[in-house]
């Protein structure tokens, strides 16, 4: 595998679930959330000794994403993120828009000194929106807590559900979001898992005619367009690059560059709220568990993530293809459909 595409040193982010507990009932939920926590969470104790643990990753320190389930159910959220600040490690939290989402926390979450906060916006309108969250009103108060967030400071990433549903109303999604001042706007691709399964994914054809849209989109203005669980967008763009008469160096000023490689277990990993380690949240293979061995350690050496870090070991599509260095296709997908991740 080219090395600058590799990540076997250290992840770039971090997604630890703090809990599974939620006031929403998303119909796509992957982590299938509760309204109570588990009594199984890890501790205070536990998860400062997590931070600190995931601080042994060195420079440059991964970006730690506290998300859930909401966590603002966790009371001791803003210890948790003065803590992982304090050790080195950047943070951004991904809360849901519920009445625990309040200005007064917005600020408090700022001054802790988190680096964005991401929120999810799955319609353009209430009603398509709050369809797929599953509470009347989410639709308002994520509009409500986007501004709060623009105006603390604190950069805003809007997250946005690619599906079957979800496919005809992007472009109106879009304009929302530009609107509302948010830096960066991420496709997250359905991957059936979890509440997801009951939800329909667009065709091989919508997904190639939706990256060409993305591209045309990407520097023109607004927010940046970046996608999860979908790898193969890179193929789309430096074909596009390419078409354009970009040379290779202009490629590699091109901000997709930093994220060529990047997928489920090479440059990602996954904490749940019970402390497994994952390749990502889509991908529920645990290669360990924090309270008996040290992420840092599951990372570097355990063998499932050394085989999702080593592209010409796929097999199928992926593994014949010419893309699978920078691209590797969704790792998630790939086990949710067969029950093999490579």
């Amino acid at each position: 595998m080219d090395c600058r595409f590799a990540f076997a040193e250290a992840p770039r982010r971090i997604y630890w679930e703090v809990t599974r507990a939620c006031d929403l009932a998303c119909r796509h939920c992957r982590a299938e959330a509760m309204p109570r926590r588990s009594p199984d969470e890890l501790t205070i104790t536990e998860a400062l000794r997590l931070l600190d643990e995931l601080g042994r990753f060195g420079a440059p320190a991964p970006h730690v994403i506290l998300t859930g389930g909401d966590p603002l159910k966790r009371p001791d959220l803003l210890a948790l993120v003065d803590h992982a600040v304090s050790v080195g490690l950047p943070v951004s939290v991904a809360p849901s828009a519920t009445g625990l989402l309040t200005r007064e926390r917005v600020r408090a979450l700022r001054a802790t000194g988190i680096e964005a906060m991401s929120l999810s916006l799955d319609g353009s309108t209430a009603g398509r929106h709050d369809g797929l969250r599953g509470v009347p009103g989410t639709f308002t108060r994520t509009v409500e807590a986007a501004r709060d967030v623009v105006e603390s400071g604190i950069p805003l990433q809007i997250n946005t559900l690619v599906t079957a549903e979800t496919l005809d109303d992007l472009g109106e999604i879009h304009r929302c979001v530009s609107s509302l001042g948010a830096q960066r706007w991420s496709l997250f691709f359905l991957v059936p898992a979890g509440r997801g399964r009951l939800l329909t994914p667009i065709t091989p054809s919508e997904c190639e005619m939706l990256f060409h849209w993305v591209h045309d989109r990407s520097g023109a203005g607004g927010p940046v367009i970046t996608t999860t669980e979908a790898p193969h967008y890179r193929r789309v763009a430096l074909q596009r690059l390419k078409y354009e008469g970009r040379s290779g160096e202009e490629v590699r000023r091109q901000p997709l560059w930093r994220g060529f490689g990047i997928r489920d277990g090479n440059g990602i990993m996954f904490i749940s709220h019970t402390g497994e380690i994952c390749p990502s949240g889509f991908l529920p293979l645990p290669a360990g568990n924090v309270r008996k061995q040290s992420p840092v350690e599951v990372y570097w050496d355990a063998p499932l993530f050394r085989a999702l870090r080593q592209p010409d070991g796929f097999g199928g599509k992926c593994g014949r293809c010419e893309f699978r260095t920078i691209c590797g296709g969704s790792r998630a997908r790939a086990y949710a459909a067969t029950g093999d991740p490579l």
